[in-house]
Protein backbone atom coordinates (compact mmCIF):
# COMPACT_ATOMS: atom_id res chain seq x y z
CA UNK A 1 0.00 0.00 0.00
CA UNK A 2 1.43 3.59 -1.12
CA UNK A 3 1.81 6.08 1.75
CA UNK A 4 -1.49 8.53 1.89
CA UNK A 5 -3.55 5.73 0.39
CA UNK A 6 -7.18 5.12 2.52
CA UNK A 7 -6.47 2.00 4.54
CA UNK A 8 -9.04 -1.20 2.79
CA UNK A 9 -10.32 -3.44 5.48
CA UNK A 10 -11.92 -6.51 3.78
CA UNK A 11 -15.05 -7.58 5.98
CA UNK A 12 -16.50 -11.13 6.78
CA UNK A 13 -19.64 -11.74 4.93
CA UNK A 14 -20.17 -14.85 6.16
CA UNK A 15 -22.24 -14.01 9.29
CA UNK A 16 -25.82 -13.05 8.93
CA UNK A 17 -26.58 -9.39 8.98
CA UNK A 18 -29.59 -8.04 10.17
CA UNK A 19 -30.65 -4.37 10.90
CA UNK A 20 -34.02 -1.99 11.55
CA UNK A 21 -37.31 -3.88 11.86
CA UNK A 22 -35.80 -7.29 11.47
CA UNK A 23 -33.07 -7.01 14.20
CA UNK A 24 -35.77 -5.68 16.76
CA UNK A 25 -38.05 -8.63 15.76
CA UNK A 26 -34.88 -11.02 16.44
CA UNK A 27 -33.88 -9.38 19.83
CA UNK A 28 -37.45 -9.98 21.08
CA UNK A 29 -38.25 -13.40 19.90
CA UNK A 30 -34.54 -14.10 21.50
CA UNK A 31 -35.56 -12.85 24.73
CA UNK A 32 -39.00 -14.55 24.98
CA UNK A 33 -37.32 -17.73 24.51
CA UNK A 34 -35.10 -16.83 27.41
CA UNK A 35 -38.51 -16.17 29.35
CA UNK A 36 -40.12 -19.80 27.87
CA UNK A 37 -37.42 -21.75 29.33
CA UNK A 38 -37.75 -20.66 33.39
CA UNK A 39 -41.38 -20.29 33.45
CA UNK A 40 -42.21 -23.28 34.89
CA UNK A 41 -39.60 -22.51 37.50
CA UNK A 42 -42.43 -19.67 39.31
CA UNK A 43 -43.97 -20.71 42.03
CA UNK A 44 -44.30 -23.59 44.94
CA UNK A 45 -45.64 -25.74 41.64
CA UNK A 46 -42.26 -25.08 40.03
CA UNK A 47 -40.71 -28.13 37.98
CA UNK A 48 -36.80 -28.47 38.75
CA UNK A 49 -34.06 -28.71 35.64
CA UNK A 50 -31.73 -31.17 35.63
CA UNK A 51 -28.92 -29.55 33.00
CA UNK A 52 -25.80 -31.57 32.66
CA UNK A 53 -22.62 -29.02 32.74
CA UNK A 54 -20.15 -29.14 30.02
CA UNK A 55 -17.76 -30.48 32.73
CA UNK A 56 -20.15 -34.00 33.08
CA UNK A 57 -21.65 -32.96 36.10
CA UNK A 58 -25.27 -32.95 36.51
CA UNK A 59 -27.24 -29.59 37.95
CA UNK A 60 -30.61 -30.05 39.20
CA UNK A 61 -32.50 -26.81 40.35
CA UNK A 62 -35.65 -24.61 39.23
CA UNK A 63 -33.20 -21.43 40.48
CA UNK A 64 -33.38 -19.13 37.48
CA UNK A 65 -29.85 -17.65 38.04
CA UNK A 66 -28.12 -21.20 38.42
CA UNK A 67 -29.97 -22.49 34.93
CA UNK A 68 -29.57 -19.65 32.49
CA UNK A 69 -25.84 -20.25 34.03
CA UNK A 70 -25.11 -23.38 32.50
CA UNK A 71 -27.28 -22.29 29.17
CA UNK A 72 -24.63 -21.61 26.17
CA UNK A 73 -26.20 -18.77 24.23
CA UNK A 74 -24.70 -17.12 20.86
CA UNK A 75 -27.74 -14.26 20.42
CA UNK A 76 -26.61 -11.43 22.07
CA UNK A 77 -29.84 -10.34 23.34
CA UNK A 78 -30.16 -13.55 25.34
CA UNK A 79 -26.80 -12.97 26.62
CA UNK A 80 -28.22 -9.93 28.29
CA UNK A 81 -31.68 -11.21 29.81
CA UNK A 82 -28.74 -13.76 31.53
CA UNK A 83 -26.72 -10.90 32.66
CA UNK A 84 -29.79 -9.20 34.14
CA UNK A 85 -30.67 -12.55 35.69
CA UNK A 86 -26.84 -12.54 37.29
CA UNK A 87 -27.08 -8.94 38.46
CA UNK A 88 -30.67 -9.25 40.22
CA UNK A 89 -28.96 -12.82 41.75
CA UNK A 90 -25.79 -10.75 43.23
CA UNK A 91 -28.07 -7.40 44.22
CA UNK A 92 -30.83 -9.85 46.19
CA UNK A 93 -30.72 -13.01 46.15
CA UNK A 94 -33.94 -13.54 45.10
CA UNK A 95 -36.00 -12.77 42.15
CA UNK A 96 -34.07 -14.14 39.61
CA UNK A 97 -37.19 -16.19 37.59
CA UNK A 98 -39.10 -13.09 37.87
CA UNK A 99 -36.88 -10.93 36.29
CA UNK A 100 -36.70 -13.12 33.56
CA UNK A 101 -40.08 -13.63 33.07
CA UNK A 102 -41.19 -9.59 32.87
CA UNK A 103 -38.38 -8.61 30.93
CA UNK A 104 -39.59 -11.33 28.58
CA UNK A 105 -43.03 -10.51 28.62
CA UNK A 106 -42.41 -6.16 28.77
CA UNK A 107 -40.37 -7.17 25.42
CA UNK A 108 -43.49 -8.93 24.12
CA UNK A 109 -45.68 -6.14 24.81
CA UNK A 110 -42.98 -3.52 23.14
CA UNK A 111 -43.37 -5.57 19.70
CA UNK A 112 -46.78 -4.20 19.32
CA UNK A 113 -45.70 -0.73 19.52
CA UNK A 114 -43.45 -1.21 17.10
CA UNK A 115 -45.40 -2.30 14.65
CA UNK A 116 -48.13 0.51 15.50
CA UNK A 117 -44.81 2.78 14.41
CA UNK A 118 -43.95 4.14 17.59
CA UNK A 119 -40.46 5.49 18.10
CA UNK A 120 -38.42 3.62 20.59
CA UNK A 121 -37.29 6.79 22.08
CA UNK A 122 -41.38 7.77 23.02
CA UNK A 123 -41.60 3.47 23.37
CA UNK A 124 -38.44 4.51 26.35
CA UNK A 125 -39.64 7.35 27.50
CA UNK A 126 -43.14 5.85 28.78
CA UNK A 127 -41.49 2.78 30.24
CA UNK A 128 -38.95 5.63 32.44
CA UNK A 129 -42.58 6.95 33.58
CA UNK A 130 -44.14 3.49 34.25
CA UNK A 131 -41.33 2.52 36.25
CA UNK A 132 -41.63 5.58 38.42
CA UNK A 133 -45.17 4.96 38.89
CA UNK A 134 -44.52 1.08 39.82
CA UNK A 135 -41.93 2.31 42.47
CA UNK A 136 -44.41 4.56 44.49
CA UNK A 137 -47.18 1.72 44.06
CA UNK A 138 -44.90 -0.93 45.87
CA UNK A 139 -43.74 1.99 48.49
CA UNK A 140 -47.73 2.63 48.92
CA UNK A 141 -49.04 -0.78 49.39
CA UNK A 142 -45.74 -2.12 51.47
CA UNK A 143 -45.97 -2.65 55.04
CA UNK A 144 -43.13 -2.20 58.09
CA UNK A 145 -41.51 -5.20 59.91
CA UNK A 146 -39.87 -5.80 62.98
CA UNK A 147 -36.52 -6.73 62.66
CA UNK A 148 -35.83 -8.16 65.93
CA UNK A 149 -38.88 -10.26 66.13
CA UNK A 150 -38.16 -13.57 64.79
CA UNK A 151 -41.79 -15.10 63.97
CA UNK A 152 -41.90 -12.49 61.25
CA UNK A 153 -38.30 -12.80 59.82
CA UNK A 154 -38.90 -16.91 59.64
CA UNK A 155 -42.34 -15.96 57.68
CA UNK A 156 -40.53 -13.32 55.21
CA UNK A 157 -37.05 -15.92 54.58
CA UNK A 158 -40.37 -19.03 53.93
CA UNK A 159 -41.46 -16.96 51.51
CA UNK A 160 -37.75 -17.15 49.60
CA UNK A 161 -37.26 -20.85 50.74
CA UNK A 162 -41.19 -21.99 49.81
CA UNK A 163 -40.92 -22.52 45.67
CA UNK A 164 -37.42 -24.25 46.25
CA UNK A 165 -35.87 -27.40 46.58
CA UNK A 166 -35.81 -27.67 50.26
CA UNK A 167 -39.16 -26.18 50.89
CA UNK A 168 -40.00 -29.36 52.98
CA UNK A 169 -37.22 -28.50 55.19
CA UNK A 170 -38.31 -24.66 54.93
CA UNK A 171 -38.90 -24.10 58.91
CA UNK A 172 -34.70 -25.29 59.50
CA UNK A 173 -33.52 -23.89 57.06
CA UNK A 174 -35.11 -20.33 57.99
CA UNK A 175 -33.57 -20.50 60.88
CA UNK A 176 -30.23 -21.35 59.70
CA UNK A 177 -30.52 -18.44 56.86
CA UNK A 178 -31.27 -16.26 60.23
CA UNK A 179 -29.15 -17.12 62.26
CA UNK A 180 -26.01 -16.70 60.14
CA UNK A 181 -27.68 -12.89 59.12
CA UNK A 182 -27.47 -12.30 62.37
CA UNK A 183 -24.44 -13.46 63.71
CA UNK A 184 -22.12 -11.32 61.17
CA UNK A 185 -24.54 -8.45 61.19
CA UNK A 186 -22.89 -5.35 63.32
CA UNK A 187 -23.59 -1.75 63.88
CA UNK A 188 -20.87 0.61 63.55
CA UNK A 189 -21.11 4.38 64.05
CA UNK A 190 -24.71 3.93 62.60
CA UNK A 191 -23.59 2.20 59.47
CA UNK A 192 -24.94 -1.40 59.44
CA UNK A 193 -23.27 -4.32 57.53
CA UNK A 194 -24.18 -7.49 56.69
CA UNK A 195 -21.09 -9.25 54.70
CA UNK A 196 -22.53 -12.67 54.23
CA UNK A 197 -20.48 -13.87 51.55
CA UNK A 198 -16.96 -12.97 53.31
CA UNK A 199 -18.00 -14.23 57.24
CA UNK A 200 -20.53 -16.73 56.74
CA UNK A 201 -18.96 -19.47 55.04
CA UNK A 202 -21.13 -23.05 53.94
CA UNK A 203 -18.99 -26.34 54.64
CA UNK A 204 -21.14 -28.76 52.68
CA UNK A 205 -20.18 -32.72 53.70
CA UNK A 206 -21.59 -35.52 52.04
CA UNK A 207 -23.69 -37.51 53.99
CA UNK A 208 -25.77 -38.07 57.40
CA UNK A 209 -29.62 -36.30 56.63
CA UNK A 210 -29.77 -32.49 55.86
CA UNK A 211 -31.75 -32.01 59.47
CA UNK A 212 -28.25 -32.38 60.92
CA UNK A 213 -27.21 -29.10 59.16
CA UNK A 214 -26.28 -26.40 61.68
CA UNK A 215 -25.44 -22.56 62.22
CA UNK A 216 -21.61 -22.94 64.74
CA UNK A 217 -21.25 -20.05 66.96
CA UNK A 218 -17.70 -20.59 65.54
CA UNK A 219 -16.01 -21.44 63.09
CA UNK A 220 -15.35 -24.96 60.90
CA UNK A 221 -12.05 -25.34 58.90
CA UNK A 222 -10.94 -28.50 56.65
CA UNK A 223 -7.74 -28.68 58.72
CA UNK A 224 -6.11 -31.02 60.94
CA UNK A 225 -2.83 -30.47 63.16
CA UNK A 226 0.64 -30.60 61.69
CA UNK A 227 2.03 -32.90 64.33
CA UNK A 228 0.20 -36.05 65.47
CA UNK A 229 0.99 -36.01 69.15
CA UNK A 230 -0.08 -32.21 69.20
CA UNK A 231 -3.86 -31.64 71.76
CA UNK A 232 -6.51 -32.34 69.36
CA UNK A 233 -9.06 -30.52 72.80
CA UNK A 234 -8.53 -27.61 74.91
CA UNK A 235 -11.51 -25.76 76.83
CA UNK A 236 -11.27 -21.85 76.34
CA UNK A 237 -7.73 -21.95 73.84
CA UNK A 238 -5.76 -19.06 73.58
CA UNK A 239 -5.68 -18.84 69.35
CA UNK A 240 -2.59 -16.98 67.90
CA UNK A 241 -3.01 -15.92 64.30
CA UNK A 242 -0.29 -15.54 62.25
CA UNK A 243 0.52 -14.56 58.25
CA UNK A 244 3.73 -15.10 58.37
CA UNK A 245 6.13 -18.78 57.58
CA UNK A 246 7.65 -20.67 60.73
CA UNK A 247 10.31 -21.98 58.56
CA UNK A 248 13.86 -20.60 58.30
CA UNK A 249 13.95 -17.41 55.86
CA UNK A 250 15.52 -18.77 52.40
CA UNK A 251 17.44 -16.47 50.22
CA UNK A 252 15.67 -14.25 47.26
CA UNK A 253 17.57 -16.27 44.51
CA UNK A 254 19.54 -19.69 44.19
CA UNK A 255 22.29 -20.11 46.43
CA UNK A 256 25.17 -22.55 46.21
CA UNK A 257 27.15 -23.53 49.27
CA UNK A 258 30.67 -25.29 48.83
CA UNK A 259 31.09 -27.08 51.78
CA UNK A 260 35.05 -28.20 52.74
CA UNK A 261 34.69 -30.08 56.06
CA UNK A 262 31.91 -32.81 56.44
CA UNK A 263 31.25 -30.34 60.21
CA UNK A 264 30.38 -27.56 58.15
CA UNK A 265 26.64 -29.09 57.31
CA UNK A 266 26.22 -29.52 61.09
CA UNK A 267 26.64 -25.88 61.25
CA UNK A 268 24.11 -24.75 58.76
CA UNK A 269 21.71 -27.29 60.18
CA UNK A 270 22.05 -25.71 63.51
CA UNK A 271 22.09 -22.18 62.41
CA UNK A 272 18.40 -22.96 60.80
CA UNK A 273 17.26 -24.30 64.33
CA UNK A 274 18.38 -21.51 66.25
CA UNK A 275 16.69 -18.91 63.53
CA UNK A 276 13.17 -21.37 63.77
CA UNK A 277 14.11 -21.86 67.73
CA UNK A 278 13.90 -17.86 68.01
CA UNK A 279 10.78 -17.85 66.54
CA UNK A 280 9.21 -20.58 68.39
CA UNK A 281 10.30 -18.87 71.96
CA UNK A 282 9.05 -15.34 70.91
CA UNK A 283 5.35 -17.26 69.92
CA UNK A 284 5.80 -19.03 73.25
CA UNK A 285 6.59 -16.05 75.30
CA UNK A 286 2.23 -15.56 74.98
CA UNK A 287 1.27 -18.97 76.21
CA UNK A 288 -0.47 -19.43 73.53
CA UNK A 289 -2.85 -22.66 73.07
CA UNK A 290 -3.07 -22.89 69.29
CA UNK A 291 -1.10 -21.51 66.67
CA UNK A 292 -2.89 -21.17 63.10
CA UNK A 293 -0.70 -19.52 60.18
CA UNK A 294 -1.62 -18.93 56.38
CA UNK A 295 2.29 -19.97 55.45
CA UNK A 296 4.25 -23.41 56.20
CA UNK A 297 5.77 -24.91 59.62
CA UNK A 298 8.75 -26.55 59.65
CA UNK A 299 9.82 -29.62 60.97
CA UNK A 300 11.84 -27.95 63.74
CA UNK A 301 8.84 -25.42 64.24
CA UNK A 302 6.20 -28.22 65.01
CA UNK A 303 8.96 -30.17 67.33
CA UNK A 304 9.27 -27.03 69.39
CA UNK A 305 5.80 -25.91 69.54
CA UNK A 306 4.86 -30.03 70.53
CA UNK A 307 7.65 -29.42 73.40
CA UNK A 308 5.80 -25.77 74.67
CA UNK A 309 2.48 -28.43 74.61
CA UNK A 310 0.74 -25.65 71.57
CA UNK A 311 -0.77 -27.02 68.99
CA UNK A 312 -0.51 -26.25 65.21
CA UNK A 313 -2.11 -25.87 61.96
CA UNK A 314 -0.55 -24.51 59.06
CA UNK A 315 -1.69 -23.33 55.53
CA UNK A 316 -5.10 -21.70 56.07
CA UNK A 317 -6.83 -20.22 53.48
CA UNK A 318 -6.70 -16.18 54.30
CA UNK A 319 -10.64 -15.97 53.90
CA UNK A 320 -10.70 -18.67 56.45
CA UNK A 321 -8.04 -16.70 58.77
CA UNK A 322 -10.28 -13.61 58.25
CA UNK A 323 -13.38 -15.39 59.64
CA UNK A 324 -11.25 -16.74 62.62
CA UNK A 325 -10.21 -13.48 63.56
CA UNK A 326 -13.64 -11.99 63.86
CA UNK A 327 -14.93 -15.16 66.31
CA UNK A 328 -12.25 -15.53 68.12
CA UNK A 329 -11.79 -11.91 69.16
CA UNK A 330 -7.82 -12.38 67.72
CA UNK A 331 -5.59 -9.94 65.44
CA UNK A 332 -3.39 -11.51 62.29
CA UNK A 333 -0.24 -10.58 62.75
CA UNK A 334 2.26 -10.07 59.76
CA UNK A 335 5.57 -10.32 61.89
CA UNK A 336 6.30 -12.44 65.06
CA UNK A 337 8.37 -8.84 66.10
CA UNK A 338 5.36 -6.89 66.66
CA UNK A 339 3.33 -9.39 68.27
CA UNK A 340 1.84 -8.37 71.45
CA UNK A 341 -0.61 -9.91 73.99
CA UNK A 342 -3.68 -8.49 72.89
CA UNK A 343 -3.25 -9.92 69.29
CA UNK A 344 -4.02 -13.18 71.34
CA UNK A 345 -7.81 -14.59 70.79
CA UNK A 346 -9.56 -15.33 73.80
CA UNK A 347 -13.39 -15.53 72.95
CA UNK A 348 -13.39 -19.57 71.92
CA UNK A 349 -14.86 -21.86 74.31
CA UNK A 350 -13.76 -24.89 72.74
CA UNK A 351 -11.01 -25.86 70.52
CA UNK A 352 -11.35 -29.78 68.66
CA UNK A 353 -10.82 -31.82 65.82
CA UNK A 354 -13.14 -34.69 64.76
CA UNK A 355 -13.25 -37.10 61.42
CA UNK A 356 -16.02 -36.69 59.33
CA UNK A 357 -16.17 -38.95 56.61
CA UNK A 358 -12.91 -39.56 55.25
CA UNK A 359 -11.82 -36.05 56.40
CA UNK A 360 -10.68 -34.27 59.56
CA UNK A 361 -12.35 -31.14 60.43
CA UNK A 362 -11.11 -28.25 62.96
CA UNK A 363 -13.79 -27.27 65.01
CA UNK A 364 -13.55 -23.76 66.86
CA UNK A 365 -16.71 -23.26 69.01
CA UNK A 366 -18.73 -22.13 71.71
CA UNK A 367 -17.12 -18.47 71.05
CA UNK A 368 -18.28 -15.66 72.50
CA UNK A 369 -20.44 -13.02 70.75
CA UNK A 370 -18.98 -14.35 67.08
CA UNK A 371 -18.63 -11.75 64.42
CA UNK A 372 -18.77 -14.98 61.62
CA UNK A 373 -19.93 -18.11 61.32
CA UNK A 374 -19.51 -21.44 59.56
CA UNK A 375 -22.94 -23.27 58.40
CA UNK A 376 -22.21 -26.91 58.14
CA UNK A 377 -24.87 -28.56 55.16
CA UNK A 378 -24.98 -32.25 55.29
CA UNK A 379 -26.86 -34.44 52.71
CA UNK A 380 -27.27 -37.45 50.82
CA UNK A 381 -25.04 -36.50 47.29
CA UNK A 382 -23.12 -33.33 46.31
CA UNK A 383 -25.66 -32.48 43.97
CA UNK A 384 -28.44 -32.12 46.45
CA UNK A 385 -26.20 -30.19 48.96
CA UNK A 386 -24.87 -27.35 45.67
CA UNK A 387 -28.99 -27.05 45.75
CA UNK A 388 -29.47 -26.70 49.35
CA UNK A 389 -26.59 -24.12 49.04
CA UNK A 390 -28.05 -22.10 46.40
CA UNK A 391 -31.16 -21.60 48.06
CA UNK A 392 -29.45 -20.90 51.61
CA UNK A 393 -27.86 -18.29 49.98
CA UNK A 394 -30.83 -17.03 48.78
CA UNK A 395 -32.64 -16.60 51.90
CA UNK A 396 -29.92 -15.45 53.38
CA UNK A 397 -29.68 -12.38 51.21
CA UNK A 398 -33.43 -11.99 51.44
CA UNK A 399 -32.83 -11.50 55.38
CA UNK A 400 -29.96 -9.05 54.40
CA UNK A 401 -32.07 -7.23 52.30
CA UNK A 402 -34.60 -6.25 54.98
CA UNK A 403 -31.68 -5.76 57.16
CA UNK A 404 -31.31 -2.80 55.11
CA UNK A 405 -35.37 -1.85 53.88
CA UNK A 406 -37.42 -3.04 56.60
CA UNK A 407 -40.23 -3.19 54.57
CA UNK A 408 -42.57 -6.16 53.02
CA UNK A 409 -44.74 -6.44 50.37
CA UNK A 410 -47.71 -8.34 49.38
CA UNK A 411 -46.61 -11.92 47.86
CA UNK A 412 -48.09 -14.36 44.92
CA UNK A 413 -48.16 -11.55 42.47
CA UNK A 414 -50.42 -9.19 44.77
CA UNK A 415 -47.86 -6.56 44.52
CA UNK A 416 -47.38 -6.97 40.43
CA UNK A 417 -51.37 -6.76 40.42
CA UNK A 418 -51.81 -3.66 42.06
CA UNK A 419 -49.10 -2.28 40.08
CA UNK A 420 -51.15 -3.05 36.43
CA UNK A 421 -54.34 -2.09 38.03
CA UNK A 422 -52.47 1.25 38.97
CA UNK A 423 -50.61 1.68 35.46
CA UNK A 424 -54.28 1.43 33.82
CA UNK A 425 -55.62 3.88 35.85
CA UNK A 426 -52.30 6.46 35.48
CA UNK A 427 -52.75 5.55 31.91
CA UNK A 428 -56.09 7.05 31.00
CA UNK A 429 -54.38 10.44 32.12
CA UNK A 430 -51.99 10.06 30.02
CA UNK A 431 -52.26 11.80 26.52
CA UNK A 432 -50.53 11.15 23.33
CA UNK A 433 -49.00 8.11 21.53
CA UNK A 434 -47.31 7.34 25.11
CA UNK A 435 -50.60 6.05 26.67
CA UNK A 436 -50.37 3.05 24.43
CA UNK A 437 -46.68 1.88 25.87
CA UNK A 438 -47.63 2.63 29.42
CA UNK A 439 -50.73 0.10 29.41
CA UNK A 440 -48.40 -2.08 27.60
CA UNK A 441 -46.37 -2.09 30.44
CA UNK A 442 -49.73 -2.89 32.60
CA UNK A 443 -50.68 -5.92 30.99
CA UNK A 444 -46.95 -6.97 30.97
CA UNK A 445 -46.92 -6.92 34.99
CA UNK A 446 -49.89 -9.65 35.07
CA UNK A 447 -47.82 -12.65 33.55
CA UNK A 448 -46.52 -13.17 37.13
CA UNK A 449 -49.66 -13.91 38.65
CA UNK A 450 -50.77 -15.65 35.45
CA UNK A 451 -47.85 -17.95 35.31
CA UNK A 452 -48.31 -19.22 39.17
CA UNK A 453 -52.05 -19.53 38.13
CA UNK A 454 -50.78 -21.81 35.14
CA UNK A 455 -48.09 -23.27 37.26
CA UNK A 456 -50.42 -24.18 39.66
CA UNK A 457 -52.90 -26.21 36.60
CA UNK A 458 -56.15 -23.21 37.47
CA UNK A 459 -57.73 -21.70 34.95
CA UNK A 460 -55.99 -18.66 34.11
CA UNK A 461 -58.94 -16.01 32.52
CA UNK A 462 -61.13 -16.70 35.13
CA UNK A 463 -58.38 -16.54 38.14
CA UNK A 464 -57.30 -13.36 36.81
CA UNK A 465 -60.87 -11.70 36.49
CA UNK A 466 -61.53 -12.18 40.12
CA UNK A 467 -58.14 -10.94 41.34
CA UNK A 468 -58.34 -7.85 38.91
CA UNK A 469 -61.62 -6.83 40.51
CA UNK A 470 -60.06 -7.34 44.03
CA UNK A 471 -57.82 -4.91 43.19
CA UNK A 472 -59.79 -3.03 41.27
CA UNK A 473 -61.99 -2.32 44.91
CA UNK A 474 -58.64 -1.46 46.45
CA UNK A 475 -57.91 -4.56 48.29
CA UNK A 476 -54.27 -5.07 47.17
CA UNK A 477 -53.31 -7.51 49.83
CA UNK A 478 -55.07 -10.36 47.49
CA UNK A 479 -53.13 -12.58 45.19
CA UNK A 480 -52.91 -15.99 44.12
CA UNK A 481 -52.33 -19.09 46.05
CA UNK A 482 -49.57 -20.84 44.08
CA UNK A 483 -50.55 -24.19 45.31
CA UNK A 484 -54.34 -24.49 44.40
CA UNK A 485 -54.39 -21.56 41.75
CA UNK A 486 -57.11 -19.73 43.74
CA UNK A 487 -57.16 -16.09 44.76
CA UNK A 488 -56.44 -15.60 48.68
CA UNK A 489 -56.05 -12.61 50.67
CA UNK A 490 -52.36 -12.32 51.51
CA UNK A 491 -52.83 -10.71 54.80
CA UNK A 492 -54.54 -14.00 56.37
CA UNK A 493 -52.34 -16.05 54.19
CA UNK A 494 -49.13 -14.87 55.61
CA UNK A 495 -47.15 -14.43 52.41
CA UNK A 496 -45.14 -11.16 52.29
CA UNK A 497 -42.31 -10.44 50.11
CA UNK A 498 -39.70 -8.38 50.65
CA UNK A 499 -40.12 -4.84 49.03
CA UNK A 500 -36.60 -4.31 48.10
CA UNK A 501 -36.80 -7.87 45.96
CA UNK A 502 -39.69 -6.33 43.98
CA UNK A 503 -38.13 -3.05 43.39
CA UNK A 504 -35.06 -4.17 42.81
CA UNK A 505 -36.49 -6.42 39.66
CA UNK A 506 -38.77 -4.19 38.54
CA UNK A 507 -35.94 -1.20 38.12
CA UNK A 508 -33.16 -3.46 36.02
CA UNK A 509 -36.02 -4.56 34.07
CA UNK A 510 -36.48 -0.96 32.71
CA UNK A 511 -33.27 0.47 33.11
CA UNK A 512 -30.96 -1.82 31.44
CA UNK A 513 -32.62 -4.87 29.27
CA UNK A 514 -35.36 -2.51 27.12
CA UNK A 515 -32.91 0.13 25.87
CA UNK A 516 -30.39 -2.60 24.51
CA UNK A 517 -33.34 -4.82 22.65
CA UNK A 518 -35.04 -1.77 21.48
CA UNK A 519 -33.55 1.30 21.46
CA UNK A 520 -30.23 0.37 20.42
CA UNK A 521 -30.80 -2.01 17.54
CA UNK A 522 -32.09 1.01 15.20
CA UNK A 523 -33.14 1.02 11.99
CA UNK A 524 -29.51 2.13 10.86
CA UNK A 525 -27.46 -0.11 13.00
CA UNK A 526 -26.72 -3.32 11.68
CA UNK A 527 -26.86 -6.15 14.38
CA UNK A 528 -24.75 -9.52 13.77
CA UNK A 529 -26.62 -12.53 15.28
Amino acid sequence: MQAGQTPVFVMNTAPERQSGRKAQISNITAAKTVADVIRTCLGPKAMLKMILDPMGGILLTNDGNAILREIDVAHPAAKNMIELSRTQDEECGDGTTSVIILAGEILAQSLAQLERDIHPVVIISAYNKALKEALEIINRISIPIDTSNDAEMLSLIKTSIGTKFVSRWSDLMCKLALQAVRTVAQEENGIKSVDIKRYARVEKVPGGEIEQSTVMNGIMINKDITHPKMRRRIVNPRILLLDCPLEYKKGESQTNIELSKETDFSKFQELEEEQVKAMTDKIIEFKPDLVITEKGVSDYAQHFLYKANISAIRRVRKSDNNRIARAVGATIVNRLEDLRDSDIGTKCGLFNIEKIGDEYFTFLTECKTPKACTILLRGPSKDILNEVDRNLADAMSVARNVFFNAKLAPGGGATEMAISVGLHAKARTITGVEGWPFRAVADAFEVIPRTLVQNSGGNAIRVLTELRAKHANGEYSWGINGETGKIVDMKEYGLYESASVKACYSRSVFSSLTHRAILITDPNLQNRC
